[in-house]
């Protein structure tokens, strides 16, 4: 009992915060694999596959489509994890075929790559239109971090700040208001470059594009919550 008592608590008593310190360290772990996971799978292996393909002599259409059929086992990976079917990956799912079988009418691949434009442009009306509501997009899109930073009972102080505090809800619905204009500039940016840059150089520069955009959006989020004491 007497060991167990120690380790609980510890002998000088932050026992307590020692485990809720490592128990944040895990949560920010697992946020990071996921992460690290949609990188390889939604820019790194699209990517690399195609311009494999077409080093290996495959046509533009078709090196392009097996990028997007490549995102199936990862959207059902996601959906087997979560243990339901969200509208985000039902409808990613519907582009891939949608785009895919409108590329095999038409004949061509500028049909499948402003495919992305389409999940983009939807996401960032998706965002806007959360400002309509008690809950703009980022406010329920930073619970998993608020948690992984302080906890579940920070998450409720944090939380609460949304009734108590007009300002905390102003900065919330500019940020999220923030985000969704990037995922529309986005989105009308890679329709620009669909139609302009040869094929080939399209998938390796929309990527870079935007790599670029949501590098820009994290550190002007992160300097405008630092520089409004919204950082955790």
């Amino acid at each position: 009992m007497a060991t167990h008592q120690a380790a609980g608590t510890g002998t000088d008593g932050t026992g307590t915060d020692g485990a809720g310190t490592a128990a944040a360290r895990q949560r920010t772990a697992r946020l990071r694999r996921r992460l690290a996971a949609q990188l390889v799978f939604e820019l790194a292996l699209p990517l690399g596959s195609y311009y494999g393909l077409r080093a290996a002599g495959t046509g533009e259409w078709p090196a392009m489509a097996v990028g997007g059929v490549l995102l199936l086992p990862w959207i059902g990976y996601g959906i087997v994890r979560q243990r339901r079917v969200e509208a985000m990956a039902v409808f990613t799912l519907s582009l891939v075929v949608v785009g895919t079988l409108l590329t095999l009418v038409t004949g061509s691949p500028r049909v499948l790559m402003i495919r992305d434009s389409w999940l983009t442009a939807a996401i960032g009306l998706w965002i806007l239109g959360t400002l309509l509501t008690r809950r703009p997009f980022i406010m329920t899109a930073s619970r998993g971090i608020v948690i992984a930073k302080v906890g579940e009972a920070g998450l409720v102080a944090w939380e609460a700040k949304w009734d108590a505090e007009p300002a905390f809800r102003h900065h919330l619905r500019l940020v999220s208001a923030v985000w969704g204009a990037v995922f529309l500039l986005d989105a009308v940016l890679r329709v620009v470059l669909a139609y302009t840059l040869p094929v080939d150089a399209f998938p390796l520069l929309s990527t870079v594009l935007w790599l670029v955009l949501l590098g820009a959006l994290l550190t002007w989020h992160n300097w405008y919550l630092t520089r409004h004491g919204l950082k955790l």
